[in-house]
């Protein structure tokens, strides 16, 4: 793997890193871009897939992805997490084999039975697939209980039997898949979909540490259960043909050849991200990079939260200076804004973070007058 020909500093790398930052006109020129955004259900105060996309498409609104997903080329799919990908991304992921489920042991059958029900319109919501073919519960991955046919359904759009057509109200509607039951017929070449998705990691979350790139290479067993053992290949592959890299602190670094690390994108103002977003994703580089370490708390006791429950980190220029808890109540955004120790909050930082709220508000909505 060359080497980037001049060293580079951590103030270098975090500029760098914000190239993926960089605002689009579309909400589909921006899924192009980035190839995959992680989704969550929380709302504090919006999904995770909204925070990622609002910093990335100009005038985005919190659910114009969940609004607008019918028309877009965007389907619901994991790699290395649970998000959307476009569908040039998708058909790196299929045919997929995730083997023999665990409703499949419990209800020999209703897989076929669900299926039926699928290919036999447009959609259907689960409650629907529920009353007409029952089966009682399951445990979920989660150890509580699911529908044992919301679990069927599950099974059948990880597989790639049945595709997600829209939400309603944060609920999965699935129809036919037939683009990818093409794929089933002709997929694309192995090699090909197992150097795409180290491609794809490496783009998203670079420049990041070898060692991070590796073990989002390990989490997307979960996207290609049956090419693990490519995927690994790949990984080795492409550290020595087509990722560049430098050493930092003594900390390995690597991002795609085809990028220029001497043209850093010139980062102003203060932003607040979501705890999902690629510029923070790895608290690896995040705690290498900034000095301090970002904790995501939500699933945390609340009397052990150092951070609270849904914490953003606040940047002002390309360095991380904070932490943002945001709420929404009686139409108005409320936010308790923490500082590092050792920042200095200036006038120009304060008016930095209250420019950025009040984006917060234009994206949720709350600027828009009473009816």
């Amino acid at each position: 793997m060359p080497d980037h020909p001049a060293p580079l500093t951590p103030a270098a790398l975090r500029a760098f890193a914000f190239r993926t930052l960089e605002r689009r006109p579309s909400l589909q020129e921006a899924l192009d871009s980035l190839g995959f955004v992680q989704a969550d259900p929380i709302r504090a105060p919006a999904r995770a897939q909204d925070l990622t996309l609002m910093g990335r498409v100009r005038g985005y609104r919190a659910g114009d992805l969940e609004r607008l997903y019918p028309t877009l080329n965007a389907e619901e799919d994991m790699l290395p997490n649970y998000g959307f990908v476009t569908r040039p991304v998708q058909a790196l992921l299929h045919p997929r084999e995730p083997g023999e489920t665990r409703v499949e042991r419990e209800h020999p059958g209703l897989l076929a039975e669900v299926r039926a029900l699928v290919e036999a319109g447009p959609e259907v919501h689960p409650r629907e697939v529920a009353a007409a073919v029952g089966r009682g519960r399951v445990v979920n991955a989660w150890g509580g209980q699911s529908a044992a046919t919301t679990r069927a359904l599950d099974a059948l759009h990880r597989r790639g039997e049945v595709r997600v057509t829209r939400r309603v109200g944060g609920v999965r509607l699935y129809g036919p898949a037939p683009h990818l039951a093409a794929l089933r017929a002709a997929p694309l070449p192995t090699p090909e979909r197992v150097r795409g998705a180290v491609h794809l990691l490496a783009s998203l979350y670079g420049p990041l540490p070898e060692a991070s790139l590796g073990y989002l290479v390990g989490l997307s067993r979960f996207g290609l259960p049956h090419l693990h053992a490519e995927l690994r290949g790949a990984y080795r592959a492409a550290l020595r043909e087509e990722l560049t890299g430098a050493r930092v602190d003594g900390v390995r670094y690597v991002w795609p050849a085809e990028w220029d690390a001497d043209a850093l994108p010139t980062v102003r103002g203060v932003r607040m991200v979501g705890p999902f977003d690629p510029l923070v994703w790895d608290r690896r580089r995040f705690a290498h990079l900034h000095g301090w370490t970002y904790r995501f708390e939500a699933y945390t006791p609340a009397a052990k939260r150092q951070f609270g429950y849904y914490a953003l980190p606040v940047f002002q220029a390309e360095r991380a200076v904070g932490w943002a808890n945001m709420k929404v109540e009686g139409g108005e955004l409320g936010a308790d804004v923490q500082f590092v120790p050792g920042v200095r909050q200036t006038a120009a930082l304060k008016k930095g973070v209250e420019t950025e709220l009040e984006r917060y508000r234009r994206f949720l909505g709350l600027d828009r007058a009473s009816p």
